[in-house]
């Protein structure tokens, strides 16, 4: 039975490379892309040995002193995971379920009105929100929020009211980070289900309006079931990065910011002040380890949940 099993397999190899030779013209087409996930995905996974170290520049990547999981108890002892992982979790949870959801309102409504003319027009207005640099919308928040000339606290003065210091009051940035970062999407991810909405026969509308339904009916019965497969799979793709934040959000629009720190730092902004800020390799490297590994068990657990749940909806 051994040496069967050593015989197919030996077969199976020796059918690769004529296979090869064969599709030489498709594996060309395919190369741009290995070698693109060769240099900058598994490449640099030779950087995970950092995380287990006291980095040391002068001592080099493989001198550096050995500290095995140091780094990830004091991580973890100090409290600052368990705010970053807070911060980041609770934010990409608002970002992808609410962010979702105005993009499915957005899209049945523009779906829904008559005007072509109109859809089209306030659909590229829409999405060009999409195209804006972070940097951009960092200058325009500014605009809006410091306590100097910022256009709020000028009307405040404007109606004798006291001003107010964005920039100095924690509890004030959730809300902001949160509708920036809803504002950028919406167009895109409307554009995602539209195209999921005009995909829809009209033949099971009109049957709708036989059967005398309203408008409210019609969405609730034939336009929610029908994207709903297009909504989990998103939800389950975003899944993926829920611990990988908007670091440009983030940056751009609190920057180094030590006050708000407690409600607006995530695991990527932290990382990028161990590298460049405070030079500590090792402590940037494993909070980023921590957050590659926990965010692939819950992509594997969520879609096993899924597969549980209905097998045609899971990724894999």
């Amino acid at each position: 039975m051994k040496q069967k099993d050593c015989t197919e397999e030996l077969a199976k190899v020796s059918c690769l490379f004529p296979r090869f030779a064969r599709n030489k013209v498709l594996w060309l087409m395919l190369s741009p892309t290995l070698i693109y996930f060769l240099v900058f995905a598994y490449v640099p996974m030779v950087g995970i040995w950092m995380a287990f170290t006291r980095f040391n520049f002068r001592l080099g990547f493989f001198k550096s002193p050995f500290v095995g999981l140091k780094n990830f108890e004091y991580l973890f002892k100090s409290g600052i995971l368990a705010r970053l992982l807070r911060n980041t979790v609770l934010y990409n949870l608002a970002f992808l379920i609410g962010g979702n959801l105005a993009q499915v309102v957005c899209a049945v409504f523009l779906s829904d009105l008559k005007n072509k003319r109109f859809v089209k027009i306030s659909q590229n207005i829409i999405f060009l929100s999409y195209f804006i640099s972070w940097v951009l919308v960092g200058l325009f928040a500014y605009a809006l929020f410091n306590v100097d000339n910022g256009v709020i606290n000028s009307w405040l003065r404007s109606w004798g009211l006291q001003e107010y210091n964005f920039y100095l009051e924690p509890k004030a940035w959730p809300p902001i980070i949160i509708f920036f970062q809803i504002w950028k999407g919406l167009g895109y991810g409307s554009v995602i289900y539209l195209s999921v909405i005009s995909g829809i026969e009209q033949e099971i509308y009109e049957s709708a309006r036989i059967d005398g339904a309203s408008k409210w009916q019609q969405v609730m019965h034939v336009t929610l079931p029908m994207i709903k497969p297009t909504f989990i799979l998103l939800i389950m793709f975003n899944l993926g990065s829920i611990l990988k934040g908007q670091f440009q959000l983030f940056y751009q629009l609190v920057g180094n910011n030590g006050i708000l720190f407690n409600v607006t730092d995530i695991i990527d902004t932290y990382v990028y002040r161990s590298l460049t800020v405070n030079f500590d390799i090792g402590m940037g490297s494993a909070a980023g380890l921590f957050q590659s590994v926990f965010g692939c068990i819950l992509v594997l657990s969520v879609n096993a949940i899924v597969r549980r749940v209905s097998e045609d909806l899971a990724l894999f």
